[in-house]
This record gives C-alpha cells, sequence and structure tokens, in this order.
C-alpha cells in the first residue's frame, strides 16, 4: 500500500462530500456552532459510540439510524451536549435530523446526530431552527465543520489521504474534537471520517472498530469519559475501486488506522492545559489485551502526567502504575526507558545523568516512555499528555 498526504485535507477532500457551518448562538462567541456533513452520494456507513452507560440522545439516535448501516449526512452541534435532559433531549435529536433531512431532501434515517458540550443543558431549538437555512454546503466546507465541533479545543483536528492499493485508488480523511474527558473506549471525542472507496458493509464496521481500538482507545487526558462519544466513517463508493471486505481488506485497514492514530495524536497535543505530548510504547507482553492494559494505564496516570510536567525523572510513578494495571508483570524482567534514557533493567534501577534527564524532560514537546516486559511478543502504544495547573483552571470554571 502506498499513501499520501493531502495537502491541507479535509473530510470533505473525499470526492462526493460538502459541508457547510454557521454561528447558530449556542456559543457565546460569535463561532461556529452548528455544522452539517453530507454525501451525494448514498453512503454506507459504521459507527462506534461512548461506552458510558449515561448516553446523550444523539448517541441513541445515531445508534438507532446506524442499524441500516447507511447515511447521507451529518449534523453536529458544539455548546451543548443534549445529554441529561429527559424526554426533550430525544425530541430535539430527533428534530436535528429532521430539519437536516429536509434541508437536504432525503429521509431523516440516513442522517446521524452529534452534540457536544455542557450536560444538563437544553438545545435552544429556537435558534437551531432559524440557523439550519443559512448553512451553506461546500467541497471545502470540512474546515468550517472542524471549527464547528470545537469546544475547549484550541485548534481543529483535520486530515485527508490518496491511497493506491492492487484494489484500486482511494481517498480517507477525517476530522475530530477533543481536549477533556478523554479516557480509553471513548471519551469527549466526535470524529467524523469520509472515503470514497467501495465497502461491504460488514466490513467497514469491523475495520472501524480496530481502528478505534489502535488509536482512540490508546488515548487518555484525564481518565473521564463522556455521554457523547462517536465517532462515524461514510463510504459513498466514488472510487469504482474492487470492493473492499474481509478478504482483501488488509490496505484500507492500514490506511483506516493511520488517519486514526493521527487524529487521537492531535488530540492529545492539544489537550487542555497540556505542554507536552506523552507517548507510551509497552512491549514483551503476553497478548495484546496486557500491552493495552499496560500502556493505558501508564499514560493515564495523574502522577506520571504530573511528573512529567513538572520535568521530574521519577519512574517509580511509572513503575507504580504498570504493577496496578492488570497486566502479567515481573519485577525481575522489566526494562523501562525514559526519553531513550535507561533508568531500570531487568528489575534493577540504572545509574542515570539526573539534571540531564531532568532537562530532556522539562524542555521536550513529547516525552516518550518505553516499557519491556520481556514476557511476550505483544506490543502496544498509547497517547497523553502532561497534567497541568491550566487543566484545573479550565475545568474549575468550565461553566462559569
Amino acid at each position: 500500500m502506498d499513501f499520501s498526504l493531502i495537502s491541507g485535507g479535509t473530510v470533505t477532500s473525499v470526492p462526493g462530500f460538502s459541508a457547510g457551518a454557521v454561528h447558530a448562538g449556542i456559543k457565546e462567541k460569535d463561532e461556529f456552532d452548528l455544522a452539517i456533513l453530507y454525501s451525494r452520494m448514498p453512503c454506507i456507513a459504521a459507527g462506534v459510540f461512548t461506552s458510558n452507560l449515561i448516553k446523550s440522545a444523539p448517541v441513541t439516535l445515531s445508534q438507532r439510524h446506524l442499524t441500516q448501516r447507511t447515511a447521507r449526512a451529518i449534523v453536529v452541534n458544539s455548546g451543548c451536549a443534549n445529554a441529561c435532559v429527559g424526554e426533550q433531549g430525544a425530541k430535539d435529536a430527533a428534530e436535528m435530523a429532521r430539519l437536516t433531512a429536509e434541508k437536504l431532501a432525503i429521509p431523516s434515517e440516513e442522517v446521524l446526530v452529534a452534540s457536544t458540550g455542557v450536560i444538563g443543558k437544553p438545545l435552544p431549538m429556537s435558534q437551531l431552527r432559524n440557523a439550519f437555512p443559512k448553512v451553506k454546503l461546500r467541497q471545502d466546507g470540512g474546515h468550517e465543520l472542524a471549527r464547528a465541533m470545537m469546544t475547549t479545543d484550541t485548534k481543529p483536528k483535520e486530515i485527508a489521504i490518496q491511497v493506491e492499493t492492487k484494489e484500486g485508488k482511494f481517498t480517507i480523511a477525517g476530522v475530530a474534537k477533543g481536549a477533556g474527558m478523554m479516557h480509553p473506549e471513548l471519551a469527549t471525542l466526535l470524529c467524523f471520517m469520509t472515503t470514497d472507496a467501495t465497502m461491504n458493509a460488514d466490513f467497514l464496521q469491523q475495520s472501524l472498530k480496530k481502528a478505534v481500538d489502535v488509536s482512540f482507545n490508546m488515548l487518555s487526558i484525564d481518565s473521564e469519559t463522556s455521554p457523547s462519544d462517536c465517532v462515524f466513517l461514510l463510504a459513498n463508493g466514488l472510487a469504482r475501486n474492487t470492493e473492499i471486505s474481509s478478504n482483501n481488506g488488509k490496505a484500507f485497514q492500514s490506511a483506516l488506522d493511520e488517519v486514526c492514530t493521527y487524529l487521537a495524536k492531535s488530540i492529545a497535543q492539544d489537550a487542555e492545559g497540556a505542554t507536552k505530548l506523552i507517548e507510551v510504547i509497552v512491549e514483551g507482553a503476553i497478548n495484546q489485551t496486557e500491552a493495552r492494559q499496560a500502556a493505558r494505564t501508564i499514560v493515564s496516570a495523574p502522577l506520571v502526567k504530573t511528573a512529567i510536567h513538572g520535568g521530574d525523572p521519577n519512574w517509580g510513578r511509572i513503575v507504580a502504575a504498570l504493577g496496578r494495571s492488570g497486566a502479567n508483570v515481573r519485577e525481575g524482567k522489566l526494562d523501562i526507558y525514559l526519553n531513550d534514557i535507561c533508568v531500570m533493567k531487568q528489575g534493577i534501577p540504572m545509574p542515570f545523568d539526573q539534571e540531564q534527564l531532568r532537562i530532556s524532560l522539562a524542555t521536550a514537546n513529547k516525552v516518550l516512555i518505553k516499557v519491556q516486559l520481556n514476557s511476550g511478543d505483544s506490543r502496544a502504544t498509547a497517547w497523553g499528555c502532561d497534567l497541568s495547573e491550566e487543566y484545573v483552571r479550565i475545568n474549575s470554571e468550565y461553566t462559569t
């Protein structure tokens, strides 16, 4: 498989897709807060949703609409999660789908709905009704969509790649938002992806789940999840390639993994109050499940995150997190590296220049933690960020 990055690419860089956004008045500032993504052709659709048992009305509605495995449009708003507001939330989510469907002249069942923002706050539907006619769909409108999804994000997250395989050429693209309430099994995360590849519906869902598992489900900012999280993937088939299924889908899977991983790392880099990206690589695990458990536990540990923020080479916090991860860990086999400096070998502390490592941690934009369990052949990578005073400030003032 060969793929190339599309410069300035976004979710509408895929042929057949358009998008647009407006300021509907949900947010007090004059910022985009309502957007629509649309395919002029019918799409095979797939979705992955929050594992939180409290689910927003848009999540419940979209789960129902996705049972048919088709969709033509996604409508999204920011500033209000439409969660925990009772029956009114369900009515408002359904109206969001209906207003989008009427605008695009498609069935409302082909519209997926997503909302993000404050929980327990009803949508201002009178303002939204007035805003829908003002949404203008354009081929480069993905950039507006990416901004309309943002809450505490400081910048949009977008990517588009062109892929060439023996099954044919196609494009995969995506936009995502998220900066806090972020933990494996999805978090305060919205991600919308598009492709013009011709896809088997069952394989598209399987492929999306696998890609989410190695990317967004390996991402932790603050060990929180929300009722609103969802990842959607729409495939309109305009590439006219040989249908991709489990029999010939390896290249597509690799490309989708690449897109999701890029977006996941972009979220970690833009996390609330973050000053450093943390990447944790665990190798030598007995199986994939334990490798992921270990990596995710380390990257989400508050004491690890605060040590990294302060440039403190206190590697004992890594060992402590690893020991409670549930992975099969034997102290006498452990090798641990911080920014490529070995601090433990076969369970024995190694001599290193404390000041040199402190400076390395304090000045780096990215900190690498590498753990070798020496018990098997499985590996996993997780991403997160440091925990700063600014994170506390942002979340102590979120609704005030």
